[in-house]
């Protein structure tokens, strides 16, 4: 029997799977990050083991049965596996020409967008750009500080200001961003460009870019694409574009995007929107992350472009996701003050403007939990130079209904 071509070798793309349970049965929901296709695919978890056999080293479902009869002792016909494997393919979830193609068009077409819309907006925080507006007002005025000038009144102590924002929604964090962005009135009145490293969520190369414009309620912030077309030239056009559809809907750079733009009162400032994947790979190396490559690269290019100019870095980071909601287990009180003793350690280092030091201390204990902050943290730190900060505001945040899970958060100003 011949097999349809693109449904030989099945390699599941790299999809996030979570648990789901419908109608009294247990399901693995595949998403699609970069949204190829319309909605999920339910699975029954029956399946598991025949999706994790999905890696491109079988030819058919010939040998897929044969394998999961051999390796796990489950019996599943060749033609139910067929069924399988063609609704994975109509979902565009596996690596094939089909989807490949489906990729291919779905950047052409958001490429052709006059800018990267605001996916949050209606969702996360209100649209309407006077809604919104008074939303982070109000949470400014909760600071206690004013609406202009330099919240502290520190000035001229950085070689390049910057701030360490939140990522988190707006209900649980906003007094956090407020004091960080309160703080830093001055610094983005002043600014020329702003450099926005956010944690990319979705996605694990080291530096995702993209040439689109960012809007949200407030307007438009151009990209200097002068900028993200040298990085790009530098890192490889492959693989900081590849991923280039995770800026669509990835939260980290849209919301600190929003507060940037309130701040500077619908006032547009070019920006550099990096997404960027984890240090994991770093860790128990001799040698600085910044004395690998592409990390020298990154920072090296960039560097060139930033002389003379007044930038904003902004690192858009939270700290710890721990309990049940990340997969770990309820917090006590006791793990509640481990983590914050273990969260002091990292803002104590990130204060300090100590970028080594941050990430030895996450690289240490393999960040067991969770920091998503790390890489914007260390690449911001070593973007701003010889700097000290001040932590305007720490606050750890509910993570499920049962408040077993938390996710804790800083605002850390650089003047």
């Amino acid at each position: 029997m011949i097999r349809p071509k693109h449904l030989l070798f099945p390699k599941l793309r790299a999809v996030e799977v979570h648990s789901h349970r419908q109608n009294g049965a247990d399901y693995y929901l595949l998403r699609d990050p970069l949204e190829l296709s319309n909605g999920s695919l339910l699975v029954p978890t029956f399946f598991g083991p025949l999706l994790s056999l999905c890696d491109g080293t079988l030819e058919d479902a010939t040998a897929l049965a044969s394998t999961l009869t051999v390796r796990y002792g489950v019996g599943i016909d060749v033609a139910t596996i067929e069924e399988v494997l063609t609704a994975l393919d109509e979902a565009l979830l596996l690596e094939n020409e089909r989807s490949v193609e489906a990729l291919r068009a779905r950047i052409e077409a958001f490429r052709r967008q006059p800018f990267r819309a605001a996916a949050l907006a209606g969702l996360s925080y209100p649209a309407e750009r006077r809604e919104l507006a008074k939303l982070l007002d109000d949470y400014l005025a909760q600071t206690g500080a004013r609406r202009n000038g330099n919240g502290n009144g520190h000035s001229g102590r950085a070689a390049r200001p910057g701030i360490f924002s939140p990522h988190i929604d707006y209900p649980r964090g906003g007094p956090v961003y407020a004091h960080a962005w309160q703080a830093m009135q001055d610094a983005v009145d002043g600014a020329d460009l702003a450099v926005l490293i956010g944690t990319d969520h979705h996605g694990d190369d080291l530096f995702t870019l993209t040439r689109q414009h960012y809007a949200t309620p407030f307007g438009t912030l151009p990209t200097e694409t002068r900028i993200v077309d040298s990085l790009a030239a530098a890192l490889g056009e492959d693989d900081v574009y590849a991923g280039e559809l995770r800026h669509i809907n990835e939260h980290s750079l849209e919301l600190v995007a929003v507060w940037l733009h309130h701040m500077r009162q619908g006032r547009p400032l070019p920006v550099v929107p990096v997404l960027v994947g984890s240090l994991h790979r770093f860790y128990g190396k001799e040698r600085s992350p910044a004395d690998h490559s592409p990390v020298q690269t990154f920072l090296q290019t960039l560097e060139t472009h930033l002389q003379g100019r007044d930038v904003l870095v902004v690192a858009s980071g939270d700290l710890a996701h721990v309990g049940p909601a990340f997969g770990g287990a309820p917090l006590t009180a006791q793990d509640r003050l481990q983590v914050r003793s273990a969260d002091r350690t990292l803002i104590d280092h990130l204060v300090a403007g100590d970028a080594e030091g941050f990430f030895q201390a996450v690289g240490r204990i393999r960040n067991r939990n969770n920091v998503c902050g790390v890489t914007p943290g260390y690449l911001a730190l070593k973007l701003m130079g010889d700097v000290r900060g001040d932590e305007m505001a720490y606050q750890s945040c509910p993570a499920d209904a049962q408040d077993t899970s938390a996710v804790t958060v800083t605002g850390i100003a650089y003047w």
